[in-house]
């Protein structure tokens, strides 16, 4: 446990040490912060509800009264961005955190364990990865079609295989390690020794494949909320947004733009912090060109 205390506390470092001197991962964060206050505090910052609606008022453009405009059915766009963000990152934090675990713990076992059981596993995560994410994800959504729940799993099982490579790697290094020998020798578990001296060592990608995946996942749950797959109406929904304002482009482009420019608000953001913390944690990738 102090070992894994020790690692935690080198992470948070090199986060700070990103917020502090790298201007990219500074603004990504800003951008993030600024998002995920906008979502919390949407109640004080506008008196609409996200789902109250006034035909009378409806694809009115943008006004005192209604800064982003309404929708079709009169709806506060701004109101609506803003409990919409709520659920996006509700939806792909979730799947993402969920992915993780999954995917870091196959990752590690098959690594450790070796021989047939690691074949066997990452056989199995390359059958995965031979299917386009969002093809996937859309077939998995489709077949369990249960609203958000449905869009959590369908985004959480496509990206199990990533984690799953992203952990095993740095696995196959550490195993080799005379403190791992050394443990075996000892008696220990291979439950013990991969909780006490693999994980902590492995953990540092892994961390940052969680922030460049939520970029992604954002983007696989619009798309599927625009296809009708993720959340169900009334629920504010960035995707579902765009889906619906896209017949009223012409007459209301507002309707279409603005839940377009949220998610790529999001996506920038987590791009950016995500490209810093790996440059800092991973000196390696400095002066390379960022692939999340």
């Amino acid at each position: 446990m102090s070992e894994f205390r020790r690692r935690l506390s080198g992470y948070l470092e090199a986060s700070r040490r990103t917020l502090v001197n790298n201007k990219k991962g500074l603004f990504g964060f800003l951008l993030l912060t600024l998002v995920v206050i906008g979502a919390v505090f949407a109640p004080f910052i506008t008196p609409y509800e996200p789902t109250g609606m006034n035909i009378l008022d409806k694809l009115k453009g943008p006004s005192s009264a209604h800064p982003l405009g309404t929708d079709r059915f009169g709806r506060d766009l701004l109101t609506r961005i803003l409990y919409g963000v709520r659920t996006t990152l509700r939806i792909s934090a979730t799947s993402v955190f969920l992915s993780a675990l999954v995917g870091s713990f196959i990752g590690i076992l098959a690594a450790y364990l070796g021989g047939a059981v690691d074949t066997l596993i990452m056989r199995g995560m390359d059958i995965l990865f031979a299917i386009p994410i969002l093809l996937l994800a859309i077939a998995i959504a489709a077949i369990v079609r249960s609203g958000t729940l449905g869009a959590i799993l369908a985004i959480g099982i496509v990206y199990v295989p990533i984690f799953a490579r992203t952990s095993r790697g740095p696995t196959l290094s550490v195993k080799e390690q005379s403190y791992i020998e050394a443990a075996n020798a000892s008696g220990r578990g291979n439950l013990t020794i991969i909780g006490r001296h693999v994980v902590p060592n492995v953990a540092a990608p892994i961390f940052v494949q969680i922030t460049i995946n939520l970029a992604a996942a954002i983007i696989v749950e619009s798309s599927l909320s625009f296809l009708g797959l993720g959340p169900t109406p009334p629920t504010p929904s960035l995707g579902v947004m765009i889906s619906n304002g896209r017949n009223y482009l012409r007459l209301s482009p507002w309707t279409i733009l603005v839940p377009g420019l949220a998610i790529s608000t999001i996506i920038l953001g987590f791009n950016l912090l995500g490209d810093a913390l790996r440059e800092t944690i991973d000196p390696k990738f400095r002066g390379t060109r960022g692939t999340g």
